[in-house]
């Protein structure tokens, strides 16, 4: 799936804001429709390692993937957690909060 243009993502953000009150609350609005979308677990590589996505999380500053692999799970940040091709479903949140954000 193909980044969704600027339009389209101010479209998304505002769907996922239009009740919020402030910084917070946006960022919790986005978080909402991320977990509601994304399709979960899914693959990718982090520093050159193949992981586990298994969920979302909102974190006290950002919103998070937690990555498993084997025993192990680490959280990433998702505006620095790299997408496979293709992306999973849902993955346009992602897109939009990254637009949000300011990347």
């Amino acid at each position: 799936m193909a980044s969704k243009g600027t339009a389209a993502l101010e479209a998304m953000i505002e769907e996922a804001t239009v009740d919020t009150d402030g910084y917070e609350d946006e960022r919790a609005g986005l978080f909402a429709m991320i977990e509601e979308h994304l399709a979960v677990p899914f693959t990718t590589t982090v520093l050159g390692v193949e992981v586990t996505v298994r969920k979302v999380e909102l974190a006290a500053d950002s919103v998070v993937a937690v990555c498993v692999r084997d025993r192990h799970w680490q959280r990433v940040g998702l505006l620095d957690l790299p997408l496979p091709t293709p992306t999973p479903d849902g993955a346009a949140w992602i897109d939009a909060y990254r637009h949000w954000a300011g990347r």
